[in-house]
């Protein structure tokens, strides 16, 4: 049965067959293990995953390095001063003819020098202007890819920590469910063996313990993985999870109540729309730099020049040389390759558009999606809770019926049995309400730390206990 309300992809774990839940009954057979060790809550988690997560340091990498794109493309547009120095060691023999035509060999060993100090100062520089602006729209986009990472994090801690407490309460509720059908199994046999009951009622009992044990089985390797799951990410070994406050929790209908006031929130603050937006600029300035080929650039530009001995016929001889001026660049003909770049431009132009609008689309849908997920889970968890009261009350009538001998053994294990599917669904119902806060404010742009908080405080620190032991 997958972890939401209406068919959808799936995107956690809490996704597995017979999920079996913890109910105020079963809080009991949780409390009475031994107690060691200390708790975690899900603030505490999300801390411990926000240094460990090795995806989200890279993400804040990545950012780094973009922000350096900026301060890189304004470095264009400064003044760019140079010095250039040489002095070199000169051996020239030179061969010519005397007055008699004899031929005369002469040598000359001299040093020269030379000496630079220019500077260009750009003027009109389009391409890096339009760079500069291009600059500022990646540090914009990496810095909403940065937040989107970080709200992911805390929908994928928060599935961890609700996937690895519903574990727990899985394996409590079988335990609970296994003692009940071990007693039922022994009271089959006295029953038949005193010649009040039938081998019926043994076999019956006995094939629901039998399948008790194998859900254990499979409950424990579930309660492993998961927990070994969340120690992954929070890089943290813990020996007990803060659990539900089942007697305080209260699930109340998001605010504000409208999905379409949500719509537009994420449409403000979704840190995926700011980025694709980001994207779109850069793309627009892309086209920008690409029609700046076809634009002249002017520098202004400054020399001081000194050479000594700068050829044979200059030796000992110093020249100073001073020039100030403008520089202007005008491209005439380039093969087409500019126009040819200004298509491709517009052309990635147009897939960041498009990429936006189906993304903005798609998290209408997401939105509509985890507001439903909200406002009916309250509903849900109302209507189970009367579930649970009215599968209580049906066991505790099936087994004064037994007693009475109305009643058969099949009839208190199939109330019995209707009541751990309500307390398994009535559980499902909180965690997915929970996880479906953590989504719809995510989706929002909503502050991380706040929207921890909220889900955090409906938990309660535990008694600390190890692993229950198996029978």
């Amino acid at each position: 049965m997958p972890y939401c309300v209406e068919p959808r992809q799936a995107t956690t774990s809490l996704q597995i067959p017979r999920l079996l839940a913890l109910s105020t009954v079963v809080a009991g057979v949780v409390a009475a293990f031994p107690q060691a060790g200390w708790a975690m809550d899900l603030r505490q988690a999300y801390e411990a995953a926000q240094a460990n997560d090795a995806q989200v340091r890279a993400a804040r990498a990545g950012a780094d390095a973009t922000r350096e794109r900026l301060p890189q493309a304004k470095a264009q547009l400064r003044p760019n001063v140079a010095v250039n120095m040489g002095r070199n060691y000169n051996d020239l023999t030179t061969t010519g003819r005397g007055l008699l035509g004899s031929p005369v060999t002469t040598q000359t060993h001299y040093y020269s020098s030379n000496q630079s100090l220019s500077v260009r100062q750009p003027i009109y520089r389009p391409y890096q202007q339009a760079q500069v602006r291009q600059a500022q729209a990646q540090v914009e986009d990496a810095d909403a890819t940065l937040e989107r990472d970080e709200q992911n994090l805390v929908v994928r801690v928060g599935e961890s920590y609700f996937d690895a407490l519903l574990a727990e309460d899985q394996l409590a509720l079988i335990l609970a469910q296994k003692t009940t059908y071990s007693t039922q199994l022994d009271a089959a046999r006295k029953g038949f063996a005193a010649g009040t009951g039938t081998r019926t009622d043994i076999d019956e009992a006995q094939a629901r313990l039998d399948m008790t044990v194998a859900q254990e089985l499979e409950a424990r390797q579930n309660m492993e993985f998961t927990r070994h799951r969340l120690e992954v990410l929070t890089g943290q070994s813990m020996d007990v999870l803060a659990r539900l406050d089942v007697q305080r929790f209260q699930a109340s209908a998001p605010v504000p109540g409208a999905v379409e006031a949500w719509m537009e929130r994420a449409e403000a603050h979704s840190p995926e729309l700011r980025s694709l937006r980001a994207q779109l600029e850069a793309a627009r300035l892309e086209v920008d730099k690409a029609r700046a080929g076809h634009l002249p650039t002017l520098d202004a530009v400054a020399q001081w020049s000194r050479t000594n001995s700068d050829n044979v016929t200059s030796v000992n001889t110093r020249y100073d040389n001073k020039t100030i001026g403008l520089q202007l660049s005008i491209p005439l003909y380039a093969g087409g390759q500019i126009s040819s770049t200004v298509r491709q431009s517009l052309a990635a132009q147009e897939r960041a558009q498009e990429m936006l609008e189906a993304t903005r689309r798609d998290l209408g849908v997401r939105v509509h999606r985890e507001f439903r997920g909200v406002t009916e889970g309250v509903l849900r968890i109302q209507a189970l809770e009367q579930a649970v009261r009215s599968a209580e009350q049906a066991v505790q009538s099936n087994r004064r019926s037994f007693e009475a001998g109305v009643r058969t053994t099949i009839d208190v294990l199939n109330a019995e049995q209707q009541k751990t599917l309500a307390l398994r669904d009535l559980a499902q119902a909180r965690y997915l309400y929970l996880v479906s806060q953590l989504r719809l404010q995510s989706l929002a742009g909503a502050d991380r730390v706040s929207t921890v908080e909220l889900a955090n405080g409906w938990l309660q620190a535990a008694a600390p206990h190890p692993t229950p032991a198996s029978d």
